[in-house]
């Protein structure tokens, strides 16, 4: 579907840093930024797209293809979440409804996982939605949908935690329950599990974070392993429904008017089963090569969770026995893991699940925090300066994660009031995140329909953009009707689907915060793009005309780019071997401004001695044929200006 290239064109939205034959700037006073503003594990591609981006690195590229693989592969934990969250499917739908409903959702969904991985190559940034809606909406847009966005996308991501830790509590039910078929958590006591998970989860992104990694790698193995240790026992010892059940049978016991409503009110279960693709977008800036590693690994992580969804399921629905008993089990995978005969298998095969759910939830908290501490990078959050603060010896967000924590546990305590709360907060989930999908598609959609210019991507979907561009925006729409839905009718208090309120509801508090706070000082991420493209337009056009400006009315701070005051700060971006480059590029930053001091003043000891001669002389004043340039420390300076003018620098003789 995609071509992709080892080495981007970055067009006109990039210029190349100034060389050695054209810029006095080249060389220690320059390499200083890189030694500064990259850290460990930058690629030569990740730089050039964070200077796109006019973002600082300050995370450690740590996360290779496989370790993102790993980190988005069990997250979305396709078979685990098939087994554990598809009751809804057999209640609207039976065998043969879930089954095809599922296969047309995988596949109209991979039009936005294809679109979201486009982006992503375009501009791989922790922000990801919001960034991109920033960077493509129409300009008079551009501010409040990035706004409106970044606050969807953390909804949508504090909600998933909160599946997730929904998830793992009701598999420690299930693991008391194989030995003790009587026993239920209160609603009370099964609030309180969830949190003591999210504690867990918070100290494995916090103090465990300089081996997530390794563990999500470690995940990876397991999550196929996993796979394959649960179907054997199913397929060996487990009785079997006919193929006529399984793939021709289509029920509707949800109340619903006609067959086909029910079925599509099942499709939002087996959505969440597969969405996820684009947890990856949120860690770009630890990944190495992003703009190419990550859109590869959303694409192939999809198919892989595909496939085994699939076969999951199909083993499910052969091995589950009756319909009716599986729709009237409080957990219809544990009658189905104890149709082997066995205890001890079922323990077993839940205690896998276990394990896999609770890893991915541990990656839905990392995704979450890195989302929430881009946004408030940009200021998008109250509080921002303190959110977006990064521990740097342990290359996390500390406050960031303890904020969404907090923000899921609240989410967690719907579970009080509602005998729903997963499907409320799986509708959440769906109703957050493919709200901010559809805003994305929409503008590059927009941006290909008026023919306009896009940043190249390494992983493009070429001419095939369009079309899938807009089936993903109007698929995505789609599902977003039939979130708003009950899992059946009629409907009570404690049965409705609150999740529709309480979007509304954020959507309303964000449009209050951002009246009050973000509207003054939230900055948009297409303002540092769009900064970065004039400058580049001007360096481009400076480095034509032979002549560079030396001062410009600038301070040394705005030549590094406006970072000078965080390279000065006690933090940094790298440790251990980085130290070593700090030491470096501290050398270099005081050969850069001695050498540029040395220039200025022996300069202005010349328009003494000459500024009598020059007024003396014939010519123009005006103009680069007026010039009188004298060599200083390798490079050639005017020092005595036209009016207006300050001591003007240039690479080599402008008659040379």
């Amino acid at each position: 579907m995609a071509f992709e290239k080892d080495a981007p064109s970055h067009g006109k939205n990039n210029f190349e840093a100034p060389t050695q034959e054209t810029s006095p700037e080249t060389g220690p006073s320059s390499r200083l930024v890189e030694a500064f503003e990259y850290g460990v594990g930058d690629t030569t591609n990740d730089m050039s797209d964070m200077r796109r981006l006019g973002k600082k690195q300050e995370f450690r590229r740590n996360f290779s293809f496989l370790a993102t693989l790993g980190f988005i592969s069990i997250y979305m934990a396709t078979w685990e979440f098939v087994l554990v969250s598809l009751s809804v499917g057999l209640l609207n739908g039976g065998f043969g409804g879930l089954f095809w409903v599922f296969i047309g959702t995988v596949v109209c969904y991979s039009s936005v996982v294809a679109s979201l991985a486009e982006m992503e190559s375009m501009a791989p940034t922790s922000g990801g939605q919001y960034h991109w809606v920033s960077e493509f909406a129409p300009p008079e847009y551009q501010k409040v949908a990035s706004y409106a966005a970044g606050w969807m996308s953390t909804l949508g991501w504090l909600a998933s935690v909160a599946s997730s830790v929904f998830v793992v509590a009701t598999l420690i039910e299930v693991l008391i329950d194989v030995t003790n078929p009587s026993f239920a958590f209160p609603n009370w006591q099964y609030t309180l599990i969830m949190l003591a998970i999210l504690v867990l989860t918070i100290f494995l992104n916090t103090w465990g974070a300089r081996v997530l990694p390794m563990l999500e790698t470690i995940s990876l193995f397991g999550h196929i392993g996993g796979f394959i240790i649960t179907l054997i026992p199913l397929w060996v010892l487990a009785p079997k429904n006919s193929a006529h059940a399984v793939f021709a049978e289509v029920v509707n016991n949800g109340g619903w008017s006609n067959t086909g409503t029910s079925c599509l009110v099942a499709q939002v279960t087996v959505l969440y089963c597969n969405l996820g693709s684009d947890c990856a977008v949120h860690i770009s800036e630890e990944v190495e090569d992003a703009s190419l590693v990550v859109p590869r690994c959303m694409w192939w992580s999809y198919i892989l969770n595909v496939l085994m969804g699939i076969v999951i399921l199909i083993t499910m629905l052969f091995c589950i026995g009756d319909l009716n008993d599986a729709i009237n089990s409080p957990a219809p995978y544990l009658s189905l893991f104890n149709n082997t005969g066995s205890i001890g298998v079922s323990m077993t095969l839940t205690v896998i699940l276990f394990l896999l759910v609770f890893s991915g939830n541990v990656t839905a908290l990392a995704t979450t925090s890195r989302e929430a501490w881009a946004f408030s990078r940009d200021q998008g959050f109250p509080f921002s300066k303190w959110i977006s603060r990064m521990n740097y010896k342990r290359n996390v967000p500390d406050n960031a994660v303890y904020l969404t924590s907090v923000g899921s546990g609240v989410i967690c305590l719907i579970n009080l009031g509602s005998t729903t709360a997963f499907n409320i907060v799986v509708s959440l989930t769906l109703l957050a995140l493919l709200s901010t999908y559809m805003i994305s598609i929409g503008c590059v959609l927009l941006k290909r329909i008026r023919k306009q210019e896009l940043p190249p991507a390494r992983w493009s979907l070429g001419k095939w953009g369009l079309p899938i561009n807009a089936f993903a925006f109007a698929y995505s729409g789609f599902v977003i009707i039939f979130s708003c839905f009950p899992n059946s009718v009629p409907v009570t208090t404690s049965t409705a689907n609150w999740a529709p309120l309480v979007w509304v509801g954020v959507i309303g508090v964000a449009a209050v915060v951002y009246l009050a706070h973000g509207k003054k000082l939230y900055t948009p991420p297409v303002a540092f793009v769009e900064g970065r493209k004039q400058a580049g337009e001007q360096h481009i056009a400076s480095r034509q005309s032979a002549a560079l400006s030396f001062h410009g009315g600038l301070t040394y701070d705005d030549h590094l780019g406006g970072q000078a005051e965080s390279y000065k700060s006690d933090t940094s971006p790298c440790y251990g071997p980085c130290r070593e480059t700090y030491a470096f590029a501290g050398m270099d930053i005081g050969t850069g401004i001695v050498r540029q001091w040395l220039v200025r003043y022996v300069a202005s000891g010349w328009q003494i001695a000459e500024r009598g001669q020059r007024q003396r002389g014939a010519g123009s004043t005006s103009g680069i044929s007026s010039h009188n340039y004298r060599p200083i420390f390798g490079v050639y300076v005017d020092p005595v200006p036209s009016p207006g003018e300050d001591a003007v620098v240039v690479s080599k003789r402008p008659d040379s």
